[in-house]
Formats: C-alpha cells, structure tokens, sequence
C-alpha cells in the first residue's frame, strides 16, 4: 500500500472543518434550545455540580458538572464550550501543526459534554456519528506537545498509521452498509417497491429548491435511482477492504456520488460532508498528488492482474444487479426495475452474510496489522526506531482489535442471530463504553415518511380564542405555501428539524412543543430569535394552537389540480394537533409544573 502520510492529513484538515460547523450552527442556537428562558433549559439535566472525578463521569460524562465552580451557569457553560470548540477547530483547520492528538481529544471531549445535555435536539445519528468519528481522529492523529503556531508541518508518517486509519474504514462500511439492509429490514413497502424516492424530496426534513424539480422526474428514473441506492449502500462497500486499488477508488467514487447528489437535494446539515470525510482513508497519497507515478510501482503482470479482477468484479456488479432488480430496456427508452427477490429470501442472505462481514473486517485488520509490523520491520532504519514502531503497531493493532470488537454489537443489530452470538465479555464491555458513544449503530431512512403527505405543524397564536390566528413563520421549515425551499446546510437549524419529527406524531410523545407554546406565549426573545416571523411583536398572544397539515409539491403539469406558478406547496387541513392552550389552563400548568419549566 503507498504511503498514506498525506492522506492522513487531509482526513485530519477534514474533520477539523467538521467540527468547525457543528460547533459555529450549535452556538448561535443555545440560547433559544437550551438557555434558562429555552425550549429545554440544561439546567433541569444537570441537579448537581461534579465534586469528584467519579461524579464527573457518573451518568452522563459531561464537562458542564464543572461549570459551578467557575462561577458560570450552565448556558454560559455551553457558550464557553461552544466557543472553544470553535477556536481548537479553527486552529485545527489552518495550522496544520495543531491538528494533533491534543487537539482533537478537546474537540471530542467539548462535543461529548455538549451531546450530553442536549436532549432530543442532539439526539441525532450524525451527532453520535460525528462522536464516534471524532474519538477515531484522536486515535489518527499524530502526537505533539509543541505549539501549534511554532509548528507548520505534520508529525513525520507513522507505519501504524495504516491501523488507525482502517477503524475510520470499518467505521464507514457499518454506516453505509447498515444504511442499505435496514430500509429492506424495515419490510417498507417503498423501499421494497422501489418508490421511496417519489416521495423523499417532498417529505425530507427541510427540502431544498433543487428537491422540487428533482421530484418531477420521471418515475422511472427515481425507481432507478433507488436500485443504484441499494447498490452503493449494500454490495460496493466490501470494496472497502479490496487489495485492489483501482477497486477502492472505485468505491469511494461510488459514495461520493451518492453523498453528493444527498448534498444537492437536501438539507442534511454536516452529515453528508462527514460521510465523504470518512471516504479519504480509501484513498492514497497517490489520489492527492499532482504528478503520480503508479505505472513505475508496478510490473506489467501486476497491472494486468488488477485490471483483469476489477473488471470481473464491474461486470459482476452488473450482472447481479441486472439480475436482482429486473432491469430491462423499454420501447422508449426508459428503464424498467423492480426487485426480484423475496422477503424469505432476502433475509436468509443477511443471517448467511452477516457473520461474513465481522470475518472480512477481523481479516483485514488483521492483514493491515501485520503489514504494518512489516513495514516497521524492513523499511525502518536502526534498531531503536525498528523496535519503537513494531512496539506502537502491536500497541495499536490491540487497540484496533478492542474497537472492531465491541463495534460488533451495534453492528449486529441487523441481524438478530448474529447479535445473539456476540460474546457477553463484548456486550459488557461495549456497556462500559456506551456513555461516551465511542460505538453506535446507524441506519438512515429506515421508513419512507409522508407518502400522502407531507405532515407539517403550523403553531398560530391569537388574542381572541374564536379569532384572529396568525401563524408563526419558522426560518426554515416549510409554511407559507409561496415560501421558496431555503438552502441551510451545512448548518442545522435543530428546532425546525424537531417540528418535523413532532408533526409524524403527537404532542403526547413530543412534549417539548408544549414547552415551545409557553415560551410563545411569554413572548421569551431567546425562543423568538428562532423563528422567522413573529406576528406578535408588541404584546405576546393570550392563546395558542397547532394544526396538523398536509403538504404537497405542486405540479409542473398545467393540466394538474396542483399547478401553480407562484407557489411551492399545496396544503390541506388534517387535524387538530395541540388543542387551545393559554397560560390560565389548569392542565397545561399542572405539566409546566411537573416539569419545572413554569418561572
């Protein structure tokens, strides 16, 4: 494998960018979330300050406990952290001497303390994603005492570097294969009839301009959009681990693409860009130079050799998806695809290849550990550096072997019988590391939402209880039915994003609306900042409501009852979803109450 010094640098430049977003979009939004006047202040989650390094890390690990005994309350807390994270990650991104193991253990460390407290606003997949990614980094990157702005150039290449960067491989085919089985696990019908994306551009979290159009498209060629989903996310990621590197590269094309067109159609905040980051360790130094010289690394019958298993392996790619999703050639030009597999046997095929992706994985660590050993062993000049590089290649080849073994048990999650049979030595000590999300399991667009419709809350206040409603306008969410799709990413505005998922059910399950409607009713600036249109900006209004809409694109057919050339949506009324509240309601500050939220 070619030196991989310069690759390293670019993953770690990478997440350095990442982290910089998650940080600067979390910050400007403490206030209304998580702030004493907030949505879901962080001083209800933490009772009591940390007085001993047990009670710091009891419960939720968090470096607020210690806030106290700055003198700060918890949202200057976070502010604090938040602010820090921007400054490390900055740094981090421009210095490349500050991208060292110092560095990242406070980025992850400030992050974990965050994700803490953060309640169901941080309770998502590429918050645990950017965690566990982010506690990989430590382990990538290089270790140095010196300062950052003395320092311009990289620790020198490490032959372990290979190991640690393998953990970020493993950790994005878990991500990416997972993603694909549980969309067939889940037993959708649209995933399964392959026409989950005649309804995802409409029915995403916080759609984009692009989305509208791409929705348009012909059926035929979104149900073959999907068959090229399930190819990305389930079979090309075991060419993750391939010897062949034409074959990795083709692999990382492959999601890249995916990524991209999720990037140019969506708003997903830093995730998608994550997901690429995670991409790099399939590269080589090679990939990022200018002037590369592969031809005069390898002899002819080599070459010849990895040309001829890459193309067996394209072609049978092609069959077997030719061949499992029906496609055909129509008359016009278009695409026919349909699955041409059972449930039965589909879920036979998983309980058979998931044991074989922890052998794959547990072999090819194993194979990159001991190359690693090699290398130290051969190219290393002198016995001491001989003898300090194998010692750090079996020190973290063991570490690597702890990591891939306890991520066995998020792993396993799709397949019930391979779960079973994780070792309970493992289940316990993937226990012990749980608190600090260092292993997750994934599994994105498990359910296609909104086929019908797209659910959408729309919260109006009113000084009369029988008249006079105004709908409060969200910054992002959609609304109004005039109101262009915005274009957001790579921040996250976590409060629209939660309104989407309480529209999907009630406010029984989702109470923190109700917390959103007292603060409403209070008029609390903080909340307010938020929101893109207050339509009470003198007096906050006596009463509040929710209704529960249902949202369509409209149609770029002049013939179509949804034809418009102004408007984007199309709405109608559905349901009643949070009755008339007011301040005086005897139950609604019973729970205001209960929940110490009333001032």
């Amino acid at each position: 494998m070619n030196n991989i010094g310069l690759t390293r640098d670019v993953f770690l430049g990478c997440m350095s960018a990442i982290y910089l977003f998650a940080f600067t979009s979390l910050y400007v939004q403490i206030p209304g979330l998580y702030g004493d006047h907030g949505i879901l202040p962080a001083k209800l989650v933490l009772d009591k300050e940390a007085e001993s390094w047990d009670e710091l890390m009891e419960g939720q690990p968090t470096l607020l406990k210690l806030t106290p005994k700055l003198g700060l309350d918890i949202q200057t807390g976070m502010d604090l952290l938040c602010l820090s994270g921007i400054i490390i990650s900055f740094m981090s991104l421009v210095f490349k001497g500050a991208r060292d193991v110092v560095s990242f253990t406070l980025l992850w460390m400030l992050y974990l303390s965050l994700y803490q407290v953060g309640q169901t606003f941080l309770w998502f997949q590429w918050d645990i994603l950017l965690l566990e990614a982010g506690f990989l980094t430590i382990l990538v990157a290089p270790f140095s005492l010196q300062l950052p702005f003395r320092r311009w150039k990289m620790s020198r290449y490490h032959q372990h570097d290979t190991i640690t960067l393998w953990l970020v491989k493993w950790l994005l085919f878990r991500l990416m294969f997972a993603s694909g089985v549980v969309k067939l696990n889940s037993k959708c019908p649209t995933w399964w009839g392959l026409t989950a994306l005649n309804w995802h551009f409409e029915s995403q979290c916080i759609p984009n301009p692009l989305a509208w159009y791409w929705h348009h498209f012909p059926e035929w060629f979104l149900k073959l959009s999907t068959v090229m989903t399930f190819v990305i996310e389930i079979p090309i990621p075991f060419l993750f681990f391939s010897p062949v590197r034409s074959l990795r590269v083709f692999s990382f094309w492959a999601q890249i693409l995916l990524q991209v067109a999720i990037i140019l159609t969506g708003n997903y905040n830093f995730f998608n860009w994550l997901t690429i980051v995670l991409c790099i360790p399939l590269l080589d130094d090679d990939f990022f130079r200018k002037k590369r010289n592969l031809k005069a690394k390898k002899s002819r019958i080599g070459m010849l050799i990895e040309s001829i298993a890459a193309i067996a392996v394209y072609s049978y790619l092609a069959f077997q998806t030719y061949k499992f999703f029906s496609l055909k050639i129509n008359s016009d030009y278009s695409v026919h695809s349909e699955i041409a597999f059972s449930e039965k046997k589909y879920f036979k095929w998983l309980e058979m290849v998931t044991p074989w992706t922890i052998w794959i994985g547990g072999i090819s660590l194993g194979y990159e550990i001991l190359l690693a050993i090699m290398r130290s062993l051969l190219k290393e000049k002198g016995v001491f550096s001989k003898a300090s590089s194998t010692i750090q290649c079996l020190l973290f080849g063991a570490l690597a072997a702890g990591m891939f073994s306890i991520s066995l048990v998020p792993h396993t999650v799709i397949d019930g019988k391979a779960h079973r049979n994780i070792p309970a030595e493992i289940r316990a000590w993937h226990g012990r590391t749980d608190p600090f999300q260092i292993t997750n399991s994934y599994g994105l667009f498990r359910v296609m939402t909104g086929v019908g419709g797209r659910p959408e809350l729309i919260i109006e206040g009113s000084h009369n209880r029988d008249k006079g409603w105004k709908p409060y306008e969200f910054l992002y969410k959609p609304g109004s039915v005039d109101r262009r799709p915005p274009i957001v990413a790579p921040h996250q505005p976590r409060l629209d994003w939660q309104m989407w998922f309480a529209a999907l059910g009630s406010y029984q399950h989702n109470p923190w609306v109700l917390n959103l409607v007292y603060r409403l009713l209070n008029g609390e600036k903080d909340v307010l900042e938020l929101i893109d249109h207050n339509p009470f900006p003198g007096n906050p209004p006596k009463y509040m409501r929710a209704t529960l809409y249902h949202y369509h694109y409209t149609s770029n057919n002049e013939s179509s009852q949804r034809y418009s050339k102004q408007d984007w949506w199309v709405r109608e009324e559905k349901a009643n979803y949070i009755p008339v509240l007011s301040l005086e309601e005897p139950t609604f500050k019973q729970y205001l109450e209960h929940i110490k939220l009333l001032d």
